[in-house]
């Protein structure tokens, strides 16, 4: 790169000339010849660096056009995170700058600068997309893969519960192994919680750890996660007896009813996954309400770094399950570029199930889940095998769900002409 040196104005200097003293000449010392092949070799190193790093598509050269996607999203932020889906995105063209954010804040808060939008289940997407038409800005919505909702805990709290009849471990497990694995009967668990049983009465002292706190699974913030809304929806379904609420006034009793059996909790953290999966976890929450692929890709991970699975943390099922279906809502052409390709590539579509998320089929179809049971047992991890006879939960009325949220939590109402409905 040329230098150019700055002309500056001097004013001219008068006086008596002075005798100017020249410097000794300097005869020019000869390069050797490794001196003078020294910067062509690094020349031809850093243009080698530059063909291979391009054609893995890791860098932005002068003639490629990457799109920078603004985008707001809750937990599925980790499959964007994740250095290969960024990796391969490059590829396509695509950067994503993430603004993460619970599900709920996303649908309440403006989304006017952004490509994308991408909450983690139905309920805060109906707001999002009924939001948008009542703006008179329809959006397109693409759905790539879904992941249940599911209890993390810990061994010695699933055992305790297996003993007390409230969980049994699902089938599947190699001989001799220990079941990563449980289905928990929802009815039974949430009358613990009723009955004000706790830990310690329940026989967890046979493991070697006290607990005198109450029978309970910690959530997410209610006002902000999908995660805590919709296992709100699966407790009220369990507890009403498998009913749900038909009016704003039964929404408000069904809510009143279940309401101390998910504020025990205390402080609800942003992110219990991220508690879940710390040192610290089994002593700040037992139970911790998660998605299924936060939990298989920790032992993805587990296996890859150790050789081996993380047998202490470990899955419950809920037996009246709900499938959360997180909906990738595209604001731009832009944004509908990125949900088309996240939604058809091969290579982005088997990165999602190797980060744990059951991948739908590339014409949209239903969630399959043969190919994630397949690649967890070839690396030597154990697969869920869930039962059809569950019972399948069913979340209420969209205006209906708001108004139970609200009841709960003590949450601020989502705009009107986005829950839709009657006003409650």
């Amino acid at each position: 790169m040329a230098t150019h040196r700055a002309e500056t104005d001097q004013p001219r200097r008068t006086g008596e000339p002075r005798l100017k003293v020249g410097a000794p000449a300097v005869t020019p010392r000869r390069r050797s010849p490794a001196r003078r092949l020294i910067p062509r070799a690094v020349a031809a190193a850093t243009a080698l660096c530059a063909i291979v790093v391009l054609a893995q598509g890791h860098v932005e050269l002068p003639f490629a056009r990457i799109v920078t996607i603004q985008a707001k999203m809750a937990s599925k932020a980790d499959y964007f995170e994740d250095p290969e889906v960024q990796r391969l995105l490059v590829r396509h063209g695509f950067r994503v700058h993430i603004t993460r954010m619970g599900s709920r804040g996303i649908a309440q808060q403006s989304y006017d600068d952004y490509d994308i939008v991408f909450p983690s289940g139905q309920p805060a997407a109906d707001l999002i997309t009924r939001r948008r038409a009542a703006e008179g800005h329809p959006a397109t919505t693409y759905r790539p893969f879904v992941s249940p909702i599911v209890l993390g805990t810990y061994r010695e709290y699933a055992e305790t519960l297996r003993a007390a009849g409230i969980a049994t471990p699902l089938p599947g497990a190699p001989a001799g192994a220990r079941p990563l694995y449980y289905s928990l009967d929802m009815a039974k668990f949430l009358r613990a919680t009723a009955d004000g049983r706790r830990w310690d009465g329940l026989g967890i002292d046979r493991h070697g750890i006290h607990n005198g706190n109450k029978v309970l699974a910690q959530t997410s913030d209610i006002c902000e996660a999908n995660s805590a809304g919709t296992y709100l929806g699966l407790v009220s379904y369990v507890w009403n007896h498998d009913n749900i609420p038909q009016t704003p006034a039964e929404a408000t009793r069904f809510a009143e009813r279940i309401r101390l059996l998910l504020n025990d909790q205390g402080m609800p953290s942003s992110e219990k996954n991220e508690t879940y999966v710390s040192a610290e976890g089994k002593s700040i929450s037992p139970i911790a309400v998660i998605y299924e692929h936060q939990f298989l890709a920790h032992q993805i991970a587990a296996r890859a770094g150790t050789g081996r699975v993380d047998g202490e943390r470990v899955l419950l099922y809920p037996s009246a399950r709900f499938v959360t279906e997180p909906q990738l809502i595209a604001l731009t052409p832009q944004g509908d570029r990125l949900g088309e390709l996240i939604s058809k590539d091969p290579a982005l579509r088997r990165r999602a199930m190797e980060l744990g998320l059951r991948v739908r089929d590339a014409d949209g179809g239903s969630a399959t889940s043969d190919a994630l049971t397949r690649f967890l047992r070839e690396r030597g991890i154990q697969a869920p095998v869930l039962s059809a006879d569950d019972t399948k939960a069913v979340l209420p009325r969209l205006d209906l769900l708001e108004r139970m949220i609200e009841v709960v939590g003590d949450c601020e109402p989502v705009p009107r002409s986005a829950a839709g409905g009657e006003a409650p």
